[in-house]
């Protein structure tokens, strides 16, 4: 849940703070990105240095620095973060968090937060009992801020009882569930197929076209982000997928590609179908390499089995099948037919004519149009800004 997340840590001042190395050191292997902010008390307990190297980012503790003077934006850190932890969070920081109070940067980026703030209590037990104290969390939580609520055990004082911050490891599992759970695609399987087919002639030579697999790395990564368990069957392609979580099945003909569709395709409550298959294949293939003999050389081709055709004979209601048409001409006629006659519940449409669309390029332009006809036109975007508009496309079918 938490791969190629953006996450701020804020650290305050307490004891607490040395923990905050391993609860780096936790996200950063989750698959996060990470920046810290600490407030100045905080650098008594831990330094900046040690959550700068475990980060690999550098640690943020001021608005700017007094010997070269460049500033450190508050607003750019908060609109950075896909999440902000603030842990340990001091009764005195949580205090200024509940009052507006800002007299440091943590507490600035925490205003300028867009992301979700959760918190992470860390005193001493007549301090987390305190009126003022529990009075200053439910204002926090009622700002939309969510605790996370500490332990009990052995505190600094030498107490006993309530107050101890969580441990990295729960702050970690209680932040993966709370995103997971708020996630549209929360326990759907989705099968995505991507790049090109190659049909081999000899050993040596096959048939194939231009697909990079850029479009369909993209929606299995965006589906990834979105909380779906992805399977990826991928043609041959150099593209490597964000998301240690998507499943991969590499093959290489049409007919791998059918057998590796088939066998998921039933437990899928969605399919894009974004593979450039080779339409044809050779009827013979050589078991030698050919030697070039002769000035003309002809292959004979049959027609591969379609393989969107075939799920959508296969598909259930409950399912959602999305198709691509990449056309030359008369574009949105093909697309529609290809609709109609594959069974499918979205066709995404892309043309060659476009510039910037198509084979290869970082962009593409598209029209989505579903089994009612209703179309939505993009402008020319990033294949990944392209997968997330298609994502959404899927999650409202999925809910219909």
């Amino acid at each position: 849940m938490l791969e190629g997340k953006n996450i701020l840590l804020g650290v305050s001042g307490s004891i607490a703070a040395y923990k905050a190395a391993t609860l780096v050191r936790l996200l950063i292997k989750a698959g996060a990105n990470v920046k810290v902010v600490m407030t100045p008390d905080s650098t008594n307990f831990i330094t900046p240095l040690t959550l700068s190297t475990l980060s690999k980012n550098p640690v943020h503790t001021q608005y700017f620095d007094p010997e070269t003077g460049e500033w450190d934006n508050h607003v750019d850190l908060g609109l950075w973060g896909n999440a902000m932890i603030i842990a340990p969070a001091s009764a005195n920081t949580m205090a200024k968090m509940a009052n507006g109070l800002v007299d440091n940067l943590l507490t600035a980026v925490y205003l300028s937060a867009k992301c979700p703030v959760y918190f992470a209590p860390a005193m001493d037990l007549d301090m987390w009992k305190h009126t003022a104290t529990r009075d200053n969390i439910a204002q926090l939580q009622s700002f939309g801020n969510i605790l996370i609520p500490p332990g009990s055990g052995e505190l600094a004082s030498g107490l006993y009882g309530e107050g101890r911050m969580a441990e990295p490891e729960e702050i970690v599992a209680f932040l993966e569930a709370d995103i997971r759970k708020k996630l549209p695609l929360v326990n759907k399987k989705v099968l995505v197929t991507a790049g090109p087919t190659y049909e081999a002639i000899d050993p040596v030579r096959f048939i194939g076209n231009h697909s990079s697999g850029k479009m369909g790395f993209a929606l299995a990564d965006e589906l990834a982000s979105q909380g779906a368990d992805v399977i990826l069957v991928a043609g041959p392609t150099a593209q490597k997928s964000e998301y240690k979580s998507i499943k991969r099945i590499d093959v290489t003909s049409a007919a791998e590609m059918l057998d590796a569709c088939l066998e998921n395709f039933d437990s899928a409550n969605a399919c894009i179908m974004c593979a450039a298959v080779a339409d044809y294949t050779p009827a013979h293939v050589a078991q030698q390499k050919i030697k070039k003999t002769e000035d003309h050389f002809n292959i004979e081709l049959k027609k591969t089995t379609d393989i969107l055709k075939t799920l959508g004979q296969q598909k259930r209601d409950d399912q959602v099948l999305v198709g691509f048409a990449l056309e030359t001409n008369n574009e949105e006629q093909h697309a529609i037919d290809k609709l109609k006659k594959k069974n499918l519940d979205l066709i995404v449409l892309n043309s060659l004519n476009d510039s910037g669309a198509g084979f290869k390029s970082d962009t593409n332009k598209v029209t989505l149009i579903d089994r009612q006809l209703n179309k939505t036109t993009f402008e020319l975007k990033s294949k990944a800004e392209v997968a997330n508009d298609i994502c959404l496309a899927v999650v409202d079918l999925l809910n219909k």
